[in-house]
This record gives structure tokens, sequence and C-alpha cells, in this order.
């Protein structure tokens, strides 16, 4: 991360004893007084939309925890055309590559104000130190983040355009049936296609009642008919 965007977006230290979502990331296992110490070096950011959490290719030194929001993980093609393999949300864990000694796999850039804890690669070897069961936990985030690659590359990758564009909108479905959408140049970036096809359906789904009834760019599915689509 540029320093001169560390200190704009730099919170404070974490509270990971009172964190809301403590059970569901890497100090679960931890006792009070064992978050209490580590948590010290631990970084409270709030990034802002289309700022960079890491580049590819830069020194991996600190793997981080999402606690809110939206980040796109970029890699580029041979012609300078991005494509988007991958979304992060809350609970996920990325920079993962940096427990191996590797740099930054990706670009990492937000898409909706997000709420991170930068944990910097001494502090996970110390959690490993104190309790065997991170390593564990560690290796579940990897799994799953393994698994979301396959799902990208089965779902969002194969079938038309359409079928590909409504299975992207169910995966960001979010209490019932809201959905938070971004710019047609970054949905075409996941789906392979152009912006101005990704435009047209998303177009074509306001038109058929697949999706409407929001203010701006949030707005509601309809599940079904989505599923239907995304069935073709």
């Amino acid at each position: 991360m540029e320093p001169s965007l560390f200190k704009k977006i730099l919170r404070g230290s974490a509270d990971c004893l009172n964190c809301d979502i403590r059970s569901s990331v890497l100090f679960a296992g931890l006792s009070d007084e064992d978050c209490e110490v580590i948590a010290r070096p631990i970084d409270d950011l709030v990034v802002q939309p289309q700022d960079f959490l890491y580049r590819a290719g830069s020194q991996a030194s600190a793997i981080f925890t999402v606690r809110g929001g939206l980040i796109k993980l970029v890699q580029y093609l041979p012609d300078g055309k991005q494509r988007i393999v991958r979304l992060l949300r809350g609970y996920d864990v990325t920079g993962l590559e940096a427990m191996l000694g590797q740099p930054y796999q990706h670009d990492a850039i937000v898409l909706q104000k997000a709420e991170i804890c930068r944990i910097p690669l001494e502090v996970v070897q110390q959690l490993e130190d104190r309790n065997p069961s991170v390593r564990k936990e560690l290796m579940t985030r990897w799994q799953r983040a393994l698994e979301e690659a396959d799902v990208w590359l089965t779902q969002l990758s194969t079938g038309s355009a359409r079928a590909r564009m409504a299975r992207l909108l169910l995966r960001l479905v979010e209490k019932g049936d809201r959905c938070n959408l971004f710019s047609r140049e970054d949905m075409g970036a996941m789906l392979g296609i152009t912006t101005e096809t990704a435009s047209r359906i998303i177009a074509e789904f306001k038109r058929s009642g697949a999706v409407g009834g929001g203010e701006g760019d949030a707005v509601r599915c309809d599940v079904p008919q989505l599923k239907a689509i995304a069935a073709d």
C-alpha cells in the first residue's frame, strides 16, 4: 500500500476484543488477553471506492480481513484490459500469498466503501504461535478462496451473457432481494463481456422486472426470475 494512501485511510488500532465479527475471523479461538496483545499492531482502515488496498507485484507484508464493503481482485490481460477474478465481502480474508513470502497476485480495489483490518505478517505468525487453531483457520480461508475461484470459473465464465449476468446478480443479493450494482465496466470485466453488453443486459432486466424498484444503484432483484435466466 502506498504510504500516502495508508495515512489517509488509517482509523486507528483495531479493537479485536469487541469486534462484531470476531467469531468469524482469525481471532475466533483466542482468549481475551491474547486479543488485547495481538490487536495493537493491527490497523483499522476505512477505504473509499476506487482506492487500492494493495497492488499486484508489490511486496506482501500483511493480510487483510474484510469487515464490510466490497472489493474486487483484478488481473490484467496482455492487451491491458482488466479481468476481475473475484469479489471480496464481509468475513473474507485476502493477501494470503503473504504467508508464502510471495508478492501480491492482484490489484485489490474497493468497489463499495470498505472496513478493513490490516494484519501484519508478523502478527499472523504470533497468532499461530499462541493458538495452533489459527493455522487451521488460515487453511480454511485459503480453501474458501479456491472454492470461490472455481465458482467464478464455472458460473461467471460459461453460458450466455444473460445467464452469467443473472448469476452475478444472484451472488450480489443481500437481505432477501436487495442488490447494489456497480459500474457496467466492472460488471463486464467480471463476466468477460463488453461494457455495452453489460449495460444492454441490465437495461433489459429492468424492463422485464428482473431488476428494479430501487434508488440509484441499490435495486430490488426478482430472485425467481433471475434464477430462471441463470439456468438457461
